[in-house]
């Protein structure tokens, strides 16, 4: 399973949302995105059919992740942080680099990085090929931006091990770089990783992640476009279920008659029309 949140208005307003991985159906909705959103879900069942719960998929919000503690018997094993959500930490620490580094030189009368947020939040395979060429030249010039993205770049290779220990031995090394860098939002990225990364390496066992949760969002969005929005959370919440709760709403054909038929040997078969 799969638990995400989403937003709903301005205002920092949010949802919760409860899907089947392996069904890409929404199983539950709840306003707020607070511990007991997620508790009031797990509630529903006993303890015996929590424990069937094989892994669940989330991002490193501590009131989801005390919820199914709480709730999911050896949660610890279960619990996988989205791989996207954990990327993200990095992502952002790159682009912090980027806007101080990007201020120190305007100050100078330097403006090399003026017009390259995208660059560096891109993964390398991702660089349209009309700016591969200036992308190749400004990671030859030694600035505190280029060394983050490629420890940002060198993360994404953690996900690739088949096994725990050897994902614990790999971001063991990236921590020690990614923490002797001197570059402080590149550091206390990772240390929020080391934090979590119990949760990160379950991955190698499980292998999911939130990235249905985006498109379920997507669908949603859509819901709520078509009806011009709604006035009643209950309504809405209706809408969400019936859209994308995997209802079957195809009437079954009816049974098929059995005829019988002359042969020419005068002979009655059997069959069906």
């Amino acid at each position: 399973m799969g638990v995400d949140e989403k937003s709903i208005a301005k205002g920092h307003k949010y949802e919760s949302l409860v899907y089947d991985i392996d069904a890409g159906t929404v199983e539950f909705v709840w306003d707020e995105r607070g511990r007991e959103s997620l508790e009031s879900y797990y509630r529903q069942f006993s303890r015996e059919e929590l424990s069937g719960i094989q892994a669940v998929a989330m991002d490193m919000w501590d009131p989801f992740i005390a919820a199914t503690k709480k709730h999911v018997p050896d949660a610890e094993k279960k619990i996988v942080f989205d791989r996207f959500h954990v990327m993200r930490h990095v992502v952002d620490a790159v682009d912090k680099t980027r806007k101080s580094e990007h201020r120190q030189l305007s100050e100078s009368g330097e403006s090399v990085l003026k017009g390259t947020k995208y660059l560096w939040l891109w993964s390398l395979e991702n660089v349209p090929a009309w700016r591969q060429e200036e992308f190749a030249a400004l990671r030859q010039k030694d600035l505190k931006v280029c060394r983050a993205w490629a420890i940002k770049e060198n993360l994404r290779h953690l996900w690739k091990y088949r096994y725990a220990a050897h994902m614990r031995s790999y971001f063991k090394r990236w921590y020690f770089w990614a923490t002797h860098s001197r570059i402080a939002p590149i550091k206390k990225a990772a240390q929020t990783l080391k934090v979590h990364i119990d949760n990160i390496v379950t991955y190698a066992k499980h292998r999911i992640t939130n990235a249905l949760g985006e498109a379920i969002n997507a669908k949603i969005e859509k819901v709520k476009r078509m009806a011009c929005g709604f006035r009643n959370r209950a309504h809405y919440r209706t809408a969400i279920y019936f859209h994308c709760g995997g209802l079957d709403l195809f009437p079954k054909p009816p049974a098929l008659p059995t005829l019988c038929f002359r042969t020419a040997s005068s002979q009655y078969v059997g069959g069906t029309h």
